[in-house]
């Protein structure tokens, strides 16, 4: 599911680095692998073999000298340990964090912004996806023509994007451009220029992305979703708004947003990479010491903060002339801060995910998989959990092209579930707890996907939970939690029902809540 709307301002060509790397590579295997190919060499090597077993001879001999020899230590091409999270808090509110790493080249900057799509209000609903766009069209030092022709020199890469609940900028590039890239960043956040004319063109851009979204059913689906399980509240509102917001959103109300949520102390300021600590936080003295703090508090801020109610609900949109059905399951999940988050995750992953084009159901460890393919009722499904700042969703996402099928396959679905609540085996509570684990730690390869998880985490939760404590809390998970993480979060509990496509088969929604409590 992609749960955020991207911008891409420049990719300028960083292949070089690689480059560079497999190039030293190459001569250092030249200067210490060389051919046997004349008798001499090999004269020389026999003869220094003799002498190496007469030292080792005499060495094994004598205690003295075996005891005085260095140990062999075998040296890393990177550091063995993972970073340390450091953070510092500038007067203004505005929090630095940066995790070092000495061996990297190149490094990730970015200000992650604690206000999205769920800051606005029902009239000004797109603001936030209007002005990731308007960021990259000129500030005050810089024309877009300059902007652009900066990074490229570089080789960086310049991206945003928006989400339900935050606004993300950041930066990549060679640890020697940090500076300038720091300087960018805080240049377009504070003095983006928003002309008119800029306006008018990015109206029409974001209306095209519209309707490429809804071309994409799974992103409809979602956001049905959304809306259906936290109706007419923030969080059930889009990212790119109506239409008809877009094409009214004004200049007004772009400010006022900046205003009202581009704030110090909503803030944080990540780098991962080769940036030092001090050197991050003295660039933030330098470009951000004058942002401001949060003023009087404002309705939609307020409301936005507001504790999301879950309805169980549904939204049908049947269209025959669709190939498949696509269906979301979903009962209330869990936050970022609480204590079933990664519990949450676990279940997830035992209810698993299925691709009829992979081929391997037969042999996944997902029960589900196993019934779906033996039955032929799915092209695939996905289970999910995602987590906000007070609530989250926690469900399954369905894709069939037999629509007389349907009320089985969602039947195995929600069996499904509840066996989670009765007979859950260690052997599968492993074996998730394993792949939850690799995916964690294979999605923070990299200087970006690491100031992503630092930037998310302070936003949401104030602190960042190193990698070896999310494995430990992993780990501490058992059966029993599972059994009863799916007994006070999916027995009798109320779901939200989202379906597009050829979905005449689907139970209607007292019959589906109904299974949410089987009799056995």
């Amino acid at each position: 599911m992609r749960s955020y709307q991207q911008t891409v301002l420049m990719l300028g060509d960083n292949h070089a680095q690689n480059y560079l790397s497999k190039a030293s590579s190459r001569a250092r295997s030249k200067d210490f692998i060389k051919p046997l190919n004349s008798a001499s060499t090999l004269q020389t090597c026999v003869m220094a073999s003799r002498r190496l077993a007469l030292n080792l001879s005499r060495g094994l001999r004598n205690r003295a000298g075996l005891s005085a020899a260095a140990p062999f230590t075998r040296g890393f091409a990177t550091p063995s340990t993972v970073g340390k999270t450091q953070t510092s808090t500038l007067k203004n509110g505005l929090t630095v964090a940066t995790e070092h790493s000495p061996f990297a080249q190149t490094s990730t900057v970015g200000v992650w912004i604690d206000a999205g799509s769920r800051a606005e209000t029902d009239e000004n609903n797109g603001t936030a996806h209007f002005l990731e766009h308007l960021a990259f069209k000129g500030t005050a030092k810089r024309t877009q023509q300059q902007l652009e022709l900066e990074i490229e020199n570089m080789g960086g890469h310049l991206n945003a994007y928006t989400s339900r609940e935050n606004t993300v900028y950041f930066a990549k590039a060679f640890n020697s451009d940090v500076p300038q890239c720091v300087d960018i960043l805080s240049d377009i956040l504070q003095n983006s220029k928003l002309e008119e004319s800029a306006i008018e063109r990015e109206r029409d851009v974001i209306l095209r992305e519209s309707e490429e979204v809804e071309k994409q059913v799974e992103e409809v689906v979602f956001d049905h979703l959304h809306a259906t399980a936290f109706q007419h509240q923030p969080l059930g509102r889009t990212i790119l708004g109506p239409k008809q917001n877009i094409r009214d959103i004004t200049r007004t109300e772009l400010t006022d947003y900046i205003k009202n949520n581009y704030t110090a102390d909503r803030m944080v300021l990540v780098g991962a990479g080769g940036i030092p600590h001090e050197q991050l936080v003295e660039l933030a003295e330098k470009h951000f010491a004058g942002l401001p703090t949060s003023g009087p508090q404002t309705g939609a801020y307020l409301r936005s903060k507001q504790k999301a109610d879950f309805m169980g609900s549904d939204v049908r949109v049947r269209d025959d002339g669709m190939p498949t059905a696509n269906i979301a399951l979903a009962v209330e999940g869990v936050s970022w801060n609480s204590e079933d988050y990664f519990t949450a995750l676990v279940a997830q992953a035992i209810v698993g995910n299925y691709d009829k084009a992979v081929g391997q159901a037969p042999h996944q460890g997902s029960k589900l998989s196993g019934w779906v393919h033996k039955h032929d009722l799915a092209n695939s499904f996905m289970s999910f959990s995602t987590s906000y700042n007070d609530t989250g969703l926690w469900g399954i996402y369905l894709v069939s092209d037999k629509p007389d099928r349907v009320d089985d396959l969602v039947h195995f679905a929600i069996r499904e579930w509840m066996r989670l609540c009765t007979n859950v085996s260690a052997s599968e509570t492993e074996r998730a707890k394993a792949q939850l684990k690799a995916s964690i730690l294979l999605s923070l390869d990299g200087t970006t996907a690491v100031a992503e998880d630092i930037g998310r985490q302070l936003v949401t939760t104030g602190r960042r939970m190193a990698p070896n404590e999310i494995e430990r809390k992993i780990d501490a998970i058992t059966e029993k939690d599972i059994m009863d993480f799916a007994n006070r979060k999916l027995w009798d509990r109320d779901i939200a029902v989202s379906a597009v496509g050829t979905i005449e088969g689907l139970f209607d929604y007292q019959r589906l809540r109904n299974t949410m409590k089987p009799k056995f």
